[in-house]
């Protein structure tokens, strides 16, 4: 199994259902967690001035005492939060020490807009990053997470949703398969799971022959090239029947019990949408099992 570092971000605010999930699939495979705890934004704001700029009595007056009322309610959000971060390091401390577990938990300050860039720097030294529950459903945080996790560095990230059993020794995996730069290298970012699976099954949506570089038996050159490499496979064409390629291959997961789906992470808009859109739903908003992505 390739993956030694894993990467699991976690807010001040949230459950110990991401980290333990993270944990528990470092221990499966004997990999070091890094954990980084994420604080609530906080709320910077502005007071207009009227004019060429220089504020007027008596509303200069006003102004000035909204502005310190502002830096208190700024200042004690701060001290809130490093409260509430301190708390949960020791928590997380607690926790992973009972497991016996490599690992490090850090906390980061950060100016909102810049979250996705302290992802992104986390997420490059990292082999995976497992993005749980409690971030997904964080409509602040999960957003610039996962753009910076995924998106920005080309690294896998196994989305865990609610209710998921997720592993790392997954006994069979389905693969989204349309020949396209991302599918494979999700699938190569994958390979230590798909060769240790009992059974992976690439699926393909409507292929077509000597079309979109599936060559004349469409799934064969992956099937061959995943055989290779250990796997066990066998490829599933698949009719859309007028649905869209999403709603099948998750339909296909429920069919033939997959631990697993493995596809590319697309860039657009709408596949954003779906990743940060509450994924109480999941990506496809069915079925209830991990996904493993790269771009």
């Amino acid at each position: 199994m390739g993956f030694k570092t894993v990467l699991c971000l976690t807010g001040a605010d949230h459950s110990d259902q991401d980290v333990r999930t993270a944990a528990g699939l470092c221990a499966e495979i004997g990999a070091h967690l890094s954990v980084l705890i994420i604080p609530a934004p906080m709320l910077l704001m502005s007071h207009r001035r009227i004019g060429d700029g220089v504020p007027e009595w008596p509303v200069a007056r006003g102004q000035a005492i909204a502005r310190l009322n502002d830096r208190f309610r700024q200042i004690d959000r701060f001290t809130q939060n490093a409260v509430r971060l301190e708390k949960r390091s020791r928590d997380i401390h607690k926790l992973l020490e009972s497991m016996s577990l490599a690992y490090d938990v850090d906390t980061d300050y950060y100016d909102p807009a810049s979250l996705g860039e302290v992802a992104r720097q986390r997420a490059l030294c990292a082999d995976l990053t497992i993005i749980g529950p409690g971030l997904l459903d964080d409509e602040n945080l999960g957003p610039p997470v996962v753009n910076g996790c995924l998106f920005d560095t080309g690294k896998p990230v196994l989305v865990v949703p609610k209710g998921a059993e997720a592993t790392l020794w997954p006994r069979r995996v389905l693969v989204g398969w349309d020949s396209r730069v991302e599918a494979s290298r999700a699938v190569r970012e994958a390979l230590g799971l798909l060769c240790v699976a009992e059974e992976v099954r690439v699926a393909l949506v409507d292929p077509k022959a000597n079309y979109n570089g599936n060559g004349a038996e469409p799934g064969a050159d992956i099937a061959a090239y995943l055989t290779r490499h250990g796997a066990r496979v066998s490829v599933d064409l698949l009719p859309s029947a007028g649905k869209s390629a999403a709603t099948v291959l998750a339909q296909h997961a429920i069919d033939i019990s997959a631990d697993m789906i493995v596809m590319g992470a697309y860039g657009s808009r709408r596949l954003r949408e779906r990743l940060f859109g509450g994924v109480t739903r999941w990506i496809f908003e069915k079925p209830t099992l991990p996904l493993f992505l790269a771009r």
